[in-house]
């Protein structure tokens, strides 16, 4: 399964294929337009920047602005598979992880044979930093649980609680898009980023209010973009969760940030398999 699309910095075209790959493989990427088609694993050991997006990095290459489809993945339930990409960048698309997960659910998923490991959480690991904050503590579940807060009218204070389940996750998370605001976007394009961004993939808000013609997909669609981003980060662990993640005030350096403390709490959780 195929799908192209712009550059969210370069502005360029993108062509990435998803390909199936066997037990234990996990999600890697593959970039063919460099000689020797090196490939990277998506770990959080090879986290190489979160400034503007998730980037990983190793063999000499990086793939930026993964977190989309990585949220696509996980939300889905897909373990292993090869990715494979003909540019820097992952293709922005509508600003969401829609167009990921309809390929995905287009393909199809197959069982595979080996046991499926998990993170089981049990006791709570915290990372604070002034009043934003992230933490995980036992459940039987994967559920997120994201509160956001800006000044600007249009977004406020937002709340989103999310069962970690493959339906759920198509019809009212994936479809959120990523957000802005139009002065960030303007001091980006100075220095030659955000080439490829445009109000046809992502909300952008001046002001008190969002500028998108066709407005919000969801009342709350901010809160639910920033719950996707925390799953497309979380995935990095490698291995699904058995737990509850609760953020605030939190965003990729942050969510990178706890992915330390998380495998530093050694004594805090275990892998462990279902029967």
């Amino acid at each position: 399964m195929s799908c192209k699309g712009i550059g969210l910095h370069s502005g360029r075209e993108v062509g990435l294929c998803i390909l199936p790959a066997p037990e234990n493989h996990g999600i890697r990427f593959a970039r063919a337009d460099l000689p020797g088609r090196p490939v990277i694993n998506a770990r959080f050991k090879n986290v190489v920047d979160t400034s503007l997006a998730t980037v990983i990095g190793g063999n000499g290459a990086i793939v930026s602005t993964i977190e989309h489809l990585m949220a696509a993945f996980a939300g889905m339930g897909i373990d292993n598979a090869l990715v494979e990409t003909d540019s820097y960048e992952v293709p922005i698309m509508d600003g969401s992880a829609a167009p990921f997960t309809k390929l995905l659910e287009e393909a199809g998923a197959a069982e595979q044979d080996a046991p499926r490991t998990y993170f089981r959480i049990h006791e709570p690991i915290r990372l604070e930093d002034g009043d934003r904050w992230v933490e995980i503590t036992p459940a039987d579940t994967f559920t997120i649980t994201c509160t956001i807060r800006f000044a600007s009218a249009a977004i406020g204070e937002q709340s989103f609680s999310f069962p970690v389940e493959a339906d759920f996750f198509a019809k009212e998370i994936a479809p959120a898009r990523t957000f802005g605001f139009l002065q960030e976007v303007d001091f980006l394009r100075v220095f030659g980023l955000a080439k490829g961004g445009s109000l046809d993939n992502a909300v952008v808000i001046d002001g008190e209010k969002v500028i998108n013609e066709s407005g919000l997909r969801f009342p709350d669609e901010f809160v639910r973009h920033k719950t996707l981003d925390c799953l497309g980060d979380f995935s990095l662990l490698g291995i699904p969760i058995l737990g509850h993640i609760r953020t605030h005030k939190s965003g990729h350096a942050f969510n990178h940030a706890f992915l330390e403390t998380f495998f530093a709490s050694r004594r805090s959780w275990k892998t462990a398999t279902l029967a």
